[in-house]
């Protein structure tokens, strides 16, 4: 079937019934449909519009048994008020949890010869493919994985087969694919689309899951003044899907600066980011722009812990955000670290490798707590004091006499210098 690509002909972006009637015509080809499963993003991707496009799905399809499962990969399974707030009325009986640690079963293995070819030698194993049962369960007739396409710290750009392989995922590939992306070098992988992380997991569907009937709606969105705007919605298969997409975030998502920034604040949504396993985002999407001595400043209303699983979370606070090589370091001489090489890839991504200095100033954690992993501390009276989130705008402001660069949420884009995309 072929695929259907929709971009922003204006500056307000597609509008909801551009996007309905394009939902309507491709699955018009759809017929005796019984039962459907949707994959959506959860609510650390809300401004990805897949709630308003569940909706849409669930309208669509209002005489079809219709079982919604967020891709949570390792994050918190959602709580009722997230649902409420990403996909309204929709029944909570709808709603099922992905539970990455016990509902997967493997379906096939990529090859250590193929993981050593497209990692340029930083690994040389096997990874399991291992997904949840529900995919494979053949009483649905229909998945849809719906997702947002962004710059991505792990895979380049976000979505596609990841939401699959990690969102869906079990252990083995989640540890395996992210440890990978961290020794490859993340500001290797940033805002571009063909990684060998991404290779990683185009591998495990297209080669153990093509007997599924699973397609994907995939957007790109933007931010400002004026609210979200749905700057891109493709519908189909096949990894040129993806591609395609990834060309339009990589225009409207990727913000190149003439200059590197020396102070950069950064705004977390208390909606959305509650741990620094999310939180540091603020690190990931703003590290090539910031300038060698420079300074981040998070300010987190919501940021009560470290990861979004309990095992995470210990892991994370027992070793802290210590640089690459303590972490390589760690994993070889402990056991628990080893046998959770996510946290160990999450840790390398979250140290600037003493290369600017990282501030948090969080709601719900101690100076004691931001300390001992590693960060330095300040109050967040202090810092919502000294910086009216209410008053700036996204980019350089000047606050008090001095110039800083400010992002009002760093899950939708890349922010970095043009000399790291080799731009003039």
């Amino acid at each position: 079937m072929k695929n259907r690509y929709l971009t922003a002909k204006s500056p307000n972006g597609i509008s909801a019934q551009e996007i309905e009637q394009n939902i309507s015509e491709y699955l018009g080809n759809y017929s005796g449909i019984k039962n459907i499963l949707i994959l959506p993003p959860d609510i650390s991707r809300l401004n990805s519009y897949a709630g308003d496009i569940v909706n849409m799905l669930y309208k669509y399809f209002k005489d079809v048994n219709i079982d919604i499962m967020p891709a949570l990969g390792t994050h918190t399974p959602m709580t009722d008020g997230e649902i409420t707030k990403m996909f309204g009325a929709i029944p909570r009986d709808r709603f099922v949890v992905h539970n990455w640690r016990n509902d997967t079963v493997k379906v096939g293995e990529v090859p250590a010869d193929y993981v050593k070819e497209i990692s340029d030698g930083y690994m040389d194993n096997s990874i399991d493919v291992e997904v949840n049962k529900r995919l494979l369960d053949k009483k649905y007739d229909l998945i849809i994985s719906i997702g947002q396409v962004v710059p991505h710290e792990i895979a380049g750009f976000a979505s596609y087969t990841k939401n699959i392989m990690v969102g869906c995922g079990g252990s083995k590939m989640i540890n395996q694919s992210h440890y990978l992306g961290a020794l490859y070098g993340m500001e290797r992988i940033m805002g571009r689309a063909d990684t060998p992380v991404r290779k990683l997991y185009n591998y495990g569907v297209n080669n153990f899951l093509s007997h599924i009937p699973l397609i994907y709606i995939l957007t790109v969105t933007t931010i400002d003044k004026s609210g979200l705007k749905v700057e891109a919605v493709s519908i189909g298969t096949g990894d040129e899907l993806f591609f395609q997409t990834a060309k339009v975030s990589h225009e409207k998502n990727l913000n190149f600066l003439d200059k590197p920034i020396q102070k950069a604040v950064v705004y977390l949504d208390p909606e959305e980011f509650k741990t620094t396993w999310i939180g540091n985002k603020s690190i990931y999407r703003t590290r090539m722009a910031i300038a060698d001595g420079g300074e981040l400043i998070v300010i987190a209303p919501a940021l009560h812990a470290c990861g979004e699983d309990l095992e995470n979370d210990r892991l994370i606070k027992k070793y802290g955000y210590i640089c690459r090589d303590e972490v390589l370091d760690a994993v070889r001489n402990n056991e628990d670290l080893r046998n959770n090489l996510s946290v160990a890839a999450h840790l390398i991504h979250g140290s600037s490798e003493g290369r600017f200095k990282i501030t948090y100033a969080p709601g719900k954690m101690t100076k004691e707590q931001v300390l001992s992993i590693k960060y330095d501390y300040m109050p967040i009276e202090d810092a919502l004091k000294m910086y009216d989130i209410n008053s700036l705008k996204d980019g350089f402001n000047t606050v008090n006499g001095e110039e800083i660069f400010y992002v009002s949420n760093p899950a939708l884009g890349l922010w970095t210098t043009r000399s790291r995309f080799d731009i003039g």
